[in-house]
C-alpha cells in the first residue's frame, strides 16, 4: 500500500494545554479513521521546526490521503502537506530501472 507522509502546523493557542491537545487529537483521529477506516497509521511524532507533528500512514491511493488532509484541515490546522513516499529500497530498484 502506498505510504503517506503527512506535516501539521496548528494554531500557537491550540499548543499549550495538554489535556486539550491529547482531546483533540483523539477527536481528529477518530474523524479520520470513521472517514477512512482504511488508512493504517504507522507512526506520529511532535517534531521541532516549521511544523508541530508529522505522521506516517499508508492509504490505498492519493483519494484516501486528500481525505486526510482535508479531515486535518477541517479540523483546525493552519497548514498541511501531504506527501507521498517510497521506501530507500523500493526507490533503489526504480532508480535500477532508469537508463542514464
Amino acid at each position: 500500500m502506498p505510504l503517506f507522509v503527512l506535516m501539521t502546523r496548528l494554531a500557537p493557542e491550540t499548543m499549550h494545554d495538554a489535556e486539550g491537545r491529547r482531546a483533540r487529537g483523539k477527536e481528529w483521529l477518530k474523524k479520520v479513521k470513521d472517514a477512512c477506516p482504511e488508512v493504517k497509521w504507522l507512526s506520529h511524532y511532535a517534531i521541532l521546526g516549521p511544523y508541530d507533528f508529522l505522521d506516517i500512514y499508508e492509504a490505498p491511493d492519493a483519494e484516501a490521503a486528500h481525505k486526510v488532509s482535508l479531515i486535518t484541515r477541517a479540523q483546525g490546522a493552519l497548514h498541511v502537506e501531504s506527501w507521498q513516499a517510497l521506501p530507500y529500497e523500493d526507490y533503489l530498484r526504480v532508480l535500477g530501472q532508469v537508463k542514464p
